[in-house]
């Protein structure tokens, strides 16, 4: 069995704080196909309360983490629809399976980051 794992967090850089209460999603990337493995709503710290992928699912391959970032930002701000910014997706590959992966995404309604984290 794997031992590693895969987490998120988010950070409002816009205004400064978590992004606590996004929804997202994580799919894998079978060739074309994109399968649903986990949906995920992140907590007052901007993080999930545990891992989104772990043991016997924590596979290599190619990932996808959705974040509804526009709904979000729906509340804090008085933007216009259609927003710059409203699915963020990350597409990243697993490689090691006995690692941690961790996945930020720092983000404003007009630009965001992402990095392998620790």
């Amino acid at each position: 069995m794997s031992k590693g794992y895969l987490t998120t967090h988010v950070l409002d850089t816009f205004n400064g704080k978590p992004g606590s209460g996004i929804q997202g999603s994580l799919f894998k990337i079978e060739g074309e196909n994109k399968i649903k493995l986990n949906d995920f709503r992140l907590n007052n710290d901007g993080r999930c309360d545990g891992p989104i992928l772990e043991k016997e699912k924590f596979l290599e391959g190619k990932y996808e983490l959705l974040f509804l970032c526009g709904s979000y930002f729906s509340e804090y701000t008085n933007l216009e629809k259609p927003f710059f910014l409203d699915d963020v997706i990350i597409r990243f590959g697993i490689n090691k399976i006995d690692e941690h992966y961790h996945v930020p995404l720092l983000i404003t309604p007009w630009s965001y980051s992402t990095y392998r984290g620790s």
